[in-house]
């Protein structure tokens, strides 16, 4: 499954999109993130909000988990 990125800087907003379609019920709030549903509780698109700070600490943690770098794949990702 492809996922669409969207960076703000202004806003400083990692927008993740999981479903183009869909319609968007309510949103709920947990810390630094922010996750849309659709009314059968479904998520469409999780927001990560200060993402410069909250994608560095993800990173470092997942770095330190693996015990040191991790190497990224460089299959093309499918349409």
């Amino acid at each position: 499954m492809v996922y669409e990125l969207r960076y703000d800087p202004e806003a400083d907003v990692l927008s993740i999109i999981l479903k183009r379609s869909g319609k968007l019920s309510h949103a709920e709030e947990c810390g630094d993130f922010v996750i849309h549903l659709d009314g059968e509780g479904r998520p469409l698109l999780i927001e990560v909000l200060r993402a410069s700070e909250v994608v560095r600490r993800m990173a470092d943690a997942v770095t330190q988990a693996h015990g040191g770098p991790i190497p990224l794949s460089r299959r093309k990702a499918s349409p």
